[in-house]
């Protein structure tokens, strides 16, 4: 018999690019949000800025103020804790008002409760951003250690939750500027891959971000002040206890997966951080994480810094215990990666010969000897 998670992860519209899952459009989940709608009787959407795992983001025009405003609207199942983060860290004593990072969080100008097909749906504003970093590469870190100050971990600290501000001149555009600038909002259709009609809470049609961005080389050091974004993951460490990391693996730091009794701290952020400004200053990961395991990621990890710490590198080893295969102790394992390293050299002529590998120390002393032992009685 089928659940509705069942139902939930099958596949029900044609798929359109760039967007997110039209299957999450369900009770519990997004809110069909269409261009030209009146948010709260005052934010008028013009155009899309983004999605994640629990949101829509949209830009939208403040009838009151006459600027653009970012409105976040949650899913209906979504946790309320990231408006509670980013109130606490915008607040005026937390951390003080001159930390050089008081201006990179954005502040919560207003918060609302939609009520629609789908559920009831927490939103709230915050003043626009340009782009993440991951689109420009580009950025200053210095204010990121806010977070340190303030005591809240963020959790994802991902070149995509890392924001530029928007330019000075940017509310002085109009709806039509805006869009000769940057461009219209595309619709593509939402259609159902069985033809029937669309659900009241599926949006007739799904809708690509803005993109807001400018090659890192275009914008001056004036134009690149940052503003953290996704407060979703964070969590004040004083407060409550976090084990599971919800971090790409490829950023993540290694002790979530280790030391999964141990709470996460802010010493996790720090890990996702060096690897955010590598992939900044060298244009690229710092470790490749496409269709990899965890095992995988260790391997890069210990490539890249080293053996692993001894704790850890026994966890490692468990799994050769339990199929009876006796442990690689540091002389072994340095012996090993010694033979293997002489053989992967890059001239040709510097790789030993089949004799050489035969009477190389790890084979004399270890494989060799286990061999006679098990094959040879």
């Amino acid at each position: 018999m089928k659940t509705n998670d069942d139902f939930d992860m099958r596949v029900l519209y044609e798929p359109l690019g760039g967007i997110e899952k039209l299957e999450n459009y369900r009770t519990g989940g997004y809110h069909p949000v269409q261009i030209g709608d009146h948010l709260h009787r005052r934010y008028r959407v013009v155009h899309k800025l983004g999605h994640g795992s629990y949101s829509t983001v949209w830009l939208a025009h403040d009838d009151q103020s006459n600027k653009y405003m970012t409105v976040k609207v949650c899913t209906a199942n979504s946790n309320l804790k990231e408006v509670d983060i980013i109130s606490a860290l915008t607040h005026p004593r937390c951390p003080p008002v001159n930390h050089p990072g008081k201006m990179m969080i954005p502040a919560i100008l207003d918060r609302f409760i939609i009520q629609g097909p789908n559920g009831t749906h927490a939103c709230y504003v915050t003043a626009p951003a340009r782009a993440s970093l991951s689109g420009v590469k580009d950025g200053s870190w210095s204010r990121l250690f806010q977070l340190d100050v303030a005591r809240i971990v963020h959790g994802d600290l991902h070149l995509g939750n890392i924001l530029l501000q928007v330019p000075p001149d940017f509310d002085q555009l109009s709806v039509q500027q805006l869009y000769e600038r940057y461009g219209a909002p595309g619709l593509d259709p939402v259609l159902r891959l069985d033809g029937s009609p669309l659900p009241r809470g599926v949006p007739s049609h799904g809708i690509a971000p803005i993109w807001l961005a400018e090659a890192s080389e275009k914008i001056t050091l004036s134009e690149s002040r940052i503003l953290l974004a996704d407060f979703g993951e964070a969590f004040s460490h004083s407060k409550e206890s976090k084990y599971k990391s919800y971090t790409p693996l490829v950023i993540r730091s290694p002790e979530a997966y280790f030391e999964p009794n141990t709470a996460l701290s802010f010493l996790s952020d720090i890990w996702t951080l060096a690897c955010t400004i590598w992939s900044i200053i060298a244009q690229r990961p710092l470790f490749e994480g496409f269709l990899m395991t965890q095992d995988d990621m260790t391997c890069e990890h210990v490539d890249a810094l080293g053996v692993l710490p001894f704790e850890w590198w026994k966890s490692v080893q468990q799994p050769r215990r339990k199929r009876g295969i006796p442990s690689l102790d540091a002389r072994e394992r340095e012996a090993f990666f010694h033979m293997l390293r002489s053989m992967l050299a890059f001239r040709p002529g510097d790789r030993p010969t089949t004799k050489q590998i035969l009477e190389s120390e790890w084979m004399v002393k270890w494989a060799l000897p286990e061999y006679q032992d098990n094959i040879c009685p």
